[in-house]
């Protein structure tokens, strides 16, 4: 008999609950499963980030003296064969809040284990709670789960003689050259240095220079792929953030190595990843369905050759800026969070598009795809959720506001790169524009007004309101900010500035 865990999205050894709950022998066990990777929201990319930690996993493991005995095939099949030929004694993971299909397979392992006697701890791993009844105390019991101590990595644990099988080159048959980006690095040793660094300084222009994409991949975290795969616990990163936060607020401010306004917009940024995983963790169906229901059925399906949806997808809408975002994504596998809203705002409301066709795709292009963020965003910035104003992107003013000396334009979007920095924004306004470069493919005044036209028609539905506040109790925050010691009164003064920003009442930014 023995222990299995089940490595998911939690690839560390350290702040493991699981595998700290397991006894010896454990097998340490991850399940490379191909029809999850056929999915419409994976992709190559993804996969080859995935492998190179699941490479550095196995190192961790091996300084434990434990193996990562690697398989592929269907989980509930591969667990039985298990049970079958060793006699699993239980199975350890942490809960994973990931997409549908994980989700439908989450439940059919837990059958299994059900009718097999076999008993399944799952342990949190983020400060989001199964089964929750309300929203009403979810950021103090967040902050309850976040404050308990990290765990180191368990010693002592022995495994049995096992064949740990090789990491696939690709979870089923495609070419292996297939999605290679310029990707960070995987890893714990990476995400543990990116986030020193941007403690130590690099993180100084961060309130600033998150917003633009010509500063942003310097001055954000770059955290987001490793917490999606648990390279890092979210418990450990919020508490060196936060024990960075009172150490620099104690300095003088000429010896801060950076300002504490920044360090605790990061914290706050921790705390609103889990408040979104949390809206799918309650209500699954949000990566298929709107949120409000007029939203729902005011969808209208988009065709995968849609014209409007490849012109945006490939980068060639005719928008310099959008399309510089749009191909600087598809190239290295990350945008910051600005050009994401853009980019998911303009394929909604300037061209009409149903919003699960575009969220896929950029869910096939984000390294970091994390289900839990990424769906709730998606329907956020694109009005289908009924309690968020929604926030209609002009690309031409945000170019102008965040890359004012188009070099970002000029570097992706080469076509226009020759013409002045004001013409790389407009190039339509040359008496001859350039011939490589393609129109604009809507007229923004004209879209903005057919968007707001179907925004408010949706708003006028039936029951709007009541809907609304339905939506608002099973998701909306009620969140209070940290309760750790304040010093500066700085954390309650970016809370105020970025609840003001949420709830701005703009329909054209």
């Amino acid at each position: 008999m023995l222990d299995v865990v089940w490595f998911k999205r939690d690839l560390r050894v350290a702040d493991h609950a699981a595998l700290a709950a397991a006894r010896a022998p454990v097998l340490p066990l991850y399940i490379v499963e191909p029809e999850y990777w056929r999915g419409d929201d994976a992709s190559p990319r993804q996969w080859h980030f995935l492998r190179a930690a699941l490479e550095d996993l196995r190192a961790q493991l091996a300084a434990l003296g434990l193996p990562l005995v690697v398989r592929r095939g269907d989980a509930v099949a591969l667990l039985a064969r298990l049970h079958a030929e060793r006699g699993i004694r239980a199975l350890h993971s942490h809960e994973e809040t990931g997409n549908l299909w994980t989700y439908g397979r989450d439940r059919a392992v837990a059958r299994f284990c059900r009718e097999a006697g076999l008993p399944w701890h799952e342990h949190p791993q983020f400060g989001v709670v199964r089964r929750l009844g309300s929203r009403d105390g979810w950021a103090r019991r967040w902050a309850g789960f976040m404050g308990t101590p990290v765990q180191a990595p368990p010693r002592g644990l022995s495994a049995p003689e096992v064949i740990e099988g090789a990491i696939p080159e690709q979870p089923f048959d495609w070419n292996p050259e297939d999605g290679l980006v310029e990707a960070q690095p995987a890893g714990r040793a990476a995400a543990l240095d990116l986030l020193e660094s941007f403690l130590a300084g690099r993180g100084a222009d961060y309130r600033r220079g998150m917003s633009s994409p010509v500063s942003a991949p310097t001055a954000c975290s770059r955290l987001s792929p490793h917490l999606a795969l648990g390279s890092l616990s979210m418990r450990e990163v919020v508490q060196r953030v936060e024990r960075a936060g009172r150490d620099i607020a104690a300095l003088p401010p000429s010896q801060r190595p950076l300002p504490v306004g920044a360090v605790q917009s990061l914290a706050s940024r921790l705390h609103w990843h889990c408040h979104f995983i949390q809206k799918l963790e309650s209500e699954p169906e949000l990566e298929r369905r709107a949120a409000h229901p007029a939203a729902e059925a005011a969808r209208r399906p988009t065709a995968p050759d849609d014209p409007l949806l490849l012109a945006w997808a490939e980068g060639r809408t005719g928008y310099p800026f959008l399309d510089a975002c749009m191909r600087s994504l598809i190239a290295t596998g990350w945008i910051n969070f600005r050009m994401r809203a853009m980019l998911m705002s303009f394929a909604s409301h300037h061209l009409g598009l149903d919003w699960a066709a575009s969220g896929a795709h950029l869910a096939r292009l984000f390294v970091d795809y994390e289900p839990g963020i990424h769906w709730p965003q998606v329907q956020m910035q694109s009005g289908a959720t009924g309690i968020n104003t929604p926030r209609l992107y002009n690309p031409v003013k945000q170019g102008l506001d965040q890359d004012p000396e188009a070099v970002f334009i000029a570097r992706w979007v080469p076509e226009v790169a020759h013409l002045p920095a004001g013409l790389r924004h407009m190039p339509w306004r040359l008496e001859i524009p350039p011939a490589a470069y393609p129109a604009p493919v809507v007229e923004l005044s004209a879209a903005l007004q057919a968007a707001r036209e179907r925004i408010s028609r949706i708003r006028a539905a039936a029951g709007f309101e009541a809907e609304a506040r339905r939506v608002f109790q099973k998701h909306g925050s009620r969140q209070r900010r940290f309760a750790q010691d304040d010093p500066m009164g700085e954390r309650a003064r970016i809370a105020r500035r970025e609840e003001k920003a949420r709830r701005q009442m703009t329909l054209d930014v």
